[in-house]
């Protein structure tokens, strides 16, 4: 009996390579976490300075690993990448707000504003790879506690670039992403400017529903693209710190359901 035309979907766009750059980017990735713990950043926390300036380097490193490891997906042609508006990024007091669609976009994000401090989630500190570096760079624990919202502020009033993902964990494929206003409540505190990244990533992967072996059939396309600088003080002049944290929470979800469907 013959097979009707188009029931068979061949999977094209080099696919065995990918999948096999895709496994060795995980295992890099889980290894380079444990160099980095174990015989990196203690020479760099050593290294003579005061604190603040050890910690940034510190940060720096952990940059740089993650920009030499979104170049070796990149290199690879695992994945295909553009960012728009990068030098934009890493001013003082300014805090960074992304949607979240896949693991990627960490990556590629932190990599290329090495110098920023970054809303983690908590699991991290008990991950055997990622615990050394996220400790060392001075990231901030998304503990949802009250302290961390403080944390956070004083980050941003104290000169540094923050980077949130205000959903806390990553979009689901299909779907508005729906932002907690815990980070407006930050920026409202402690930034001078927040700018909103739109990150796009086609076809989906590595989402929470994709484990790392379900490779797509074509090339992934990772698209990163930097947005207009959104001034606090349009929301919170004249109004108290919950009221302007809700309408500025509102105005990103707003802007964020437009701009990922344009």
């Amino acid at each position: 009996m013959d097979m009707a035309a188009g029931t068979v979907t061949r999977r094209g766009d080099f696919w065995a390579w990918r999948f096999l750059c895709t496994a060795l980017s995980f295992a890099l990735f889980g290894l380079g976490g444990i160099v980095l713990r174990v015989a990196v950043l203690p020479f760099v926390l050593a290294w003579p300075g005061p604190e603040a300036v050890r910690r940034r380097r510190a940060r720096r490193t952990v940059g740089r690993a993650f920009w030499l490891h979104s170049q070796f997906m990149y290199r690879t042609g695992t994945v295909a990448f553009r960012f728009d508006g990068v030098e934009r990024l890493g001013l003082p007091g300014q805090m960074i707000v992304a949607n979240h669609p896949s693991l990627i976009d960490v990556v590629y994000l932190l990599g290329h504003v090495p110098e920023a401090n970054c809303v983690v989630k908590h699991s991290l500190w008990k991950n055997p790879c990622m615990r050394g570096p996220v400790s060392a760079a001075g990231y901030i624990s998304n503990d949802g506690s009250a302290e961390m919202l403080d944390r956070a502020a004083d980050v941003l009033r104290d000169g540094q670039t923050l980077i949130i993902f205000p959903e806390g964990t990553r979009t689901t494929p299909g779907k508005d992403p729906v932002f907690h206003r815990g980070a407006a409540a930050i920026a409202v505190r402690g930034a001078r400017i927040v700018t909103p990244v739109f990150i796009s990533v086609v076809p989906t992967t590595l989402t929470k529903a994709e484990p790392w072996y379900r490779v797509p059939r074509r090339r992934v396309h990772v698209h990163i693209r930097v947005g207009d600088d959104i001034p606090v003080a349009a929301f919170s002049e004249h109004a108290p710190g919950p009221i302007a944290s809700r309408r500025l929470n509102e105005h990103l979800h707003h802007l964020y359901a437009r701009e990922l469907k344009a």
